[in-house]
């Protein structure tokens, strides 16, 4: 269990910080930057909270509440996924890793909501209802992790299922926006050339 008694602890005054093995790292490392951008994906889906936690039970908003709750804690399992060095055929049972079945989930889930959807005949804007506007920008911050993690793969082995995640992540993330607009607010679509 996690017990934070101090907060200001002075380890980070000269510009390095520890992960969860013990490990000292520089704070602009790449695992460092990769935890640091999932940490913004989860603080921009809280944002996002801030507009679908005011939703009636059983509504739509209500509905992507839930979903966006299970993804806040799959980030910070991901998160401490990322704390702790990977190494291939490691004892699963001793480190926090994301697992199929947390990508399973976001897979159901996007499925069920493109269901409800039509197909698309243009490339989306991000806007039309509050919800679907934040739910497009945590996806740009959903990518930036992504390719935070991307950089990090290419220099140090990671779980490749943190990184199925996070690109799992922003296409539900993409899809929700769409969901969430199918009823309280027109699709924003992109015109080509409209403004020439």
């Amino acid at each position: 269990m996690v017990r934070l008694d101090r907060i200001t602890t002075r380890g980070g005054d000269r510009g390095e910080t520890s992960l969860g093995d013990g490990t000292r790292l520089r704070k602009d490392a790449r695992r460092i930057e990769a935890i640091g951008r999932v940490d913004e994906t989860n603080a921009a889906i809280g944002l996002m909270r801030l507009v679908t936690g005011a939703g009636e039970a059983g509504s739509d908003l209500a509905r992507a509440d839930g979903m966006l709750d299970c993804i806040q804690h799959d980030l910070f399992d991901l998160g401490a996924d990322l704390c702790t060095p990977f190494a291939e055929g490691e004892d699963q049972t001793r480190t926090l890793r994301i697992v199929p079945a947390q990508l399973a989930r976001l897979e159901a889930e996007i499925a069920a909501m493109n269901a409800e959807l039509p197909p698309l005949r243009s490339f989306v804007l991000p806007g039309g209802t509050p919800a679907s506007a934040w739910a497009h920008h945590a996806r740009t911050v959903a990518r930036a992790a992504e390719r935070a993690v991307v950089a990090l793969a290419a220099a140090e082995p990671v779980n490749p299922d943190a990184l199925r995640y996070l690109n799992r992540l922003s296409d539900h993330l993409f899809v929700l926006g769409r969901w969430l607009n199918r009823r309280g607010g027109a699709e924003v679509l992109w015109r080509p050339g409209v403004n020439r």
